[in-house]
């Protein structure tokens, strides 16, 4: 992922220059990073407001507009299994947050999908800004209740380690290796 981000800030400074030499008023192409402590986010908006989406709760129609772009965000991450968690999650609690608990989800989507599975899976421990914020803490007690009542401890991963233990792993003979999807 880090990777990824340097190569999207140098195309970034590519163009941004490139439109700056044409004396042109052309507005960023790409969003700029913004660095909450050690977690980036990526803001559309181009201002330095880490914020991407405006939180608008003044009439029933912003409401809405504001709920039904919050749950497409959810939903369609592109990561099918923060897909099924943050999208139910999110249909269950959106009506009944304040503006606040609305700015924290905000603040969760715009993490990336690598990181935030790891964190809240217990794979790796969160930043302090992520750890603290109200509604990654209340997806991630669900996750783990529901890893802890559906999955035998055996079966994932050992914190800061890879997974890599598949499916199909099957213990041949007593004191043998496990063979299999490895």
């Amino acid at each position: 992922m880090a990777r990824f981000g340097r190569t999207l800030t140098a195309v970034r400074r590519i163009l941004n220059a490139t439109a700056a030499t044409n004396r042109s008023s052309v507005p960023p192409l790409l969003p700029s990073p913004i660095r909450t402590g050690s977690v980036f986010h990526y803001s559309t908006l181009g201002n330095g407001d880490s914020g991407t989406i405006p939180v608008d709760l003044s009439s029933e129609e912003s409401k809405r507009r504001l709920f039904n772009r919050l749950l497409y965000r959810s939903k369609q991450r592109g990561y099918l299994e923060l897909d099924l968690v943050l999208g139910r999650w999110v249909e269950e609690h959106i009506r009944s947050m304040d503006e606040n608990g609305i700015k924290a989800l905000v603040d969760v989507l715009d993490l990336e999908n690598p990181d935030l599975w790891k964190w809240l899976t217990g794979q790796e421990q969160p930043p302090d800004v992520v750890g603290q914020n109200p509604v990654f803490c209340e997806v991630r007690d669900k996750i783990m209740n529901n890893l802890n009542s559906h999955a035998a401890p055996e079966t994932r991963a050992i914190p800061g380690q890879p997974w890599v233990r598949g499916w199909d792993d099957v213990k041949k003979n007593p004191g043998a290796p496990i063979a299999g999807n490895q």
